[in-house]
């Protein structure tokens, strides 16, 4: 079964439907070191199904360049990822692109979910006109365009919870009577990541319409048990980092544990990349020193009100006050968002021997993404992707449904 991946983003939904059996024919995505990642991790797909993974095990060591490494596939690869803003001027070049790619086979499967910032809770509360008359609010009307053209089986919409309250329900409402005006059964639910494994309570809105008369029953979701610590199951066995290190290659300094085992994180090599932090000022350092022993000690988060006058660099100690805060070590991570590309300090390592934001690595990790999954761009882009993405482990087990679903229509 096939699939084409809309405001594809780094690859997250992707990974976990190809993880499931499902083939990609085309990602659209405007951000080009999101499609640069998503041509490395094709190629990469490719050469495994062709057993050649050495090549791009060279090119993960920095034994070829990524020029090199991606001529080792064919050209339609490449070409399968497209670079461009849906728009109603780029759709006609984005269409004609996909038909080159699929020629007469029929599309199983489109997933996606366009920019959340129009919907997001965040950003409507930073916005003076809480996003009315953003044109974001409005690019569900371009994936609608898709299930026309392409008359999927099933589709997959992905986003924020702000989706079910954004404009008065009015976008949620608008979009589910289009779908449903293309002959879609279209139901929606809200999904919890750490309950697909995920180490994150990371809350999505997810929107599946189903051609013909059954509705899809989200209770088919195969759920996992969670009681793992963070710390212990994602953290242990990485190199110690000093705030602004960079170990672009490294080897694994303990054993593997039971969650990278179970979840195929660690998956088969001896070594991952991207085990790079961001640098710290002094005043940064003092308060993530702050924000980990109130963590660690009584779990309690530091107010940035409560912070010495010293320390407060920002006017406004009466909104936002929790923007210095500890991952969980213990539990489940909170949400991972696109800001940790701008600053830390909403991820701090929990651990005073280590006073530093996440790595880059670390982030992934957090996101479900597995060790051989290399972000391009470098560290600033590597971050807004990961904090963008959709969790791997959650898109696997939402594949699996979805396969059960389409064998049964």
């Amino acid at each position: 079964m096939n699939f084409i991946d809309l405001f594809s983003g780094a690859g997250g939904l992707s990974e976990g439907f190809i993880r499931a059996g499902f083939k990609s024919v085309a990602h659209v995505e405007m951000n080009k070191d999101a499609t640069d990642t998503l041509k490395t991790r094709m190629a990469y797909h490719y050469l495994n199904s062709v057993n050649k993974k050495d090549l791009y095990l060279g090119y993960l060591k920095k034994e070829i360049t990524r020029e090199e490494f991606w001529n080792q596939v064919p050209y339609e690869i490449l070409e399968s990822v497209i670079t461009d803003e849906i728009s109603e001027k780029s759709l006609p070049n984005i269409f004609k692109k996909i038909n080159g790619l699929i020629k007469s086979e029929v599309v199983d499967l489109i997933v996606g979910g366009p920019p959340c910032q129009a919907y997001s809770l965040v950003g409507r509360s930073r916005d003076p006109n809480r996003m009315e008359g953003d044109a974001r609010n409005y690019l569900f009307k371009y994936y609608a365009k898709f299930l026309k053209k392409y008359n999927p089986k099933v589709f997959v919409f992905e986003n924020v919870l702000g989706l079910l309250t954004a404009g008065n329900s009015k976008y949620l409402h608008e979009m589910l009577e289009l779908f449903k005006s293309f002959g879609y059964n279209v139901s929606y639910d809200k999904l919890l990541a750490s309950d697909y494994g995920v180490l994150q309570n990371r809350r999505r809105v997810i929107i599946i319409g189903t051609r013909g008369n059954i509705k899809f029953d989200f209770s088919r979701i195969e759920k996992q048990e969670n009681n793992w610590k963070l710390k212990k199951e994602i953290l242990s066995d990485l190199p110690k980092l000093k705030p602004g290190e960079e170990i672009h290659i490294t080897k694994y300094e303990a054993p593997i544990t039971n969650y990278l085992k179970r979840f195929e994180i660690r998956n088969g090599i001896d070594f991952t990349t991207q085990h790079i932090s961001r640098p710290h000022n002094s005043i940064d350092l003092e308060i993530y020193s702050q924000a980990i022993e109130n963590w660690l000690n009584d779990r309690t988060r530091l107010k940035y009100s409560d912070l010495h006058p010293r320390l407060q660099k920002h006017k406004n100690i009466t909104s936002f006050l929790d923007r210095y805060k500890v991952v969980d070590h213990e539990g489940c991570s909170h949400t991972m968002v696109a800001h940790i590309s701008k600053d830390g300090h909403y991820y701090i390592y929990p651990d005073l021997n280590q006073v530093r934001s996440i790595s880059v690595r670390e982030a992934a990790r957090i996101q479900s993404f597995p060790d051989d999954y290399f972000f391009e761009g470098g560290r600033t882009a590597a971050f807004k992707q990961i904090g963008n993405a959709v969790p791997p482990l959650m898109a696997a087990s939402l594949a699996k449904a979805i396969t059960n679903l389409i064998n049964g229509l």
